[in-house]
């Protein structure tokens, strides 16, 4: 997955999850720290997966990310989760994260990464994915 074609205009589906960056989540230097925005993602990617396992899921990798612009406390952060693939046990699910300045309409892409997670059983073991 590449980071360095994004596309013009973000998915055209709901967000899973849109918030506002607050002064708590910032660098020193005020820019909205970088784990911030990836826990926000996982988070996503984690609605997404759960769903279609139908269960409880864990991440167990990320991949490709690369931050292109910043994130400035007000801005609306929205991330768009898509399943990509489906393994016995695990799914990919990429993310991308889009910003929109707190005044302005204009949207643009902050950063995507694909997450992959497995389904677990009550046990906290791998179990099968359901058929969709």
């Amino acid at each position: 997955m590449s980071n360095r074609l994004p596309p013009a205009e973000p998915p055209q589906h709901a967000p899973v999850i849109r918030i506002t960056a607050m002064p708590s989540d910032t660098n020193p230097a005020g820019d909205i720290f970088g784990g911030w925005l990836m826990g926000i993602m996982d988070m996503a990617a984690a609605s997404a997966a759960t769903r279609r396992a139908r269960g409880r899921c864990a991440t167990v990798a990320v991949e490709g990310m690369s931050f292109l612009s910043p994130v400035r406390v007000g801005d609306e952060v929205s991330c768009y989760a898509e399943i990509v693939s489906v393994g016995r046990t695990s799914m990919k699910v990429k993310v991308e994260a889009w910003r929109r300045e707190r005044e302005g309409e204009h949207m643009n892409r902050v950063t995507a990464a694909e997450f992959t997670f497995v389904a677990l059983d009550q046990t906290g073991r791998p179990r099968p994915v359901p058929a969709a």
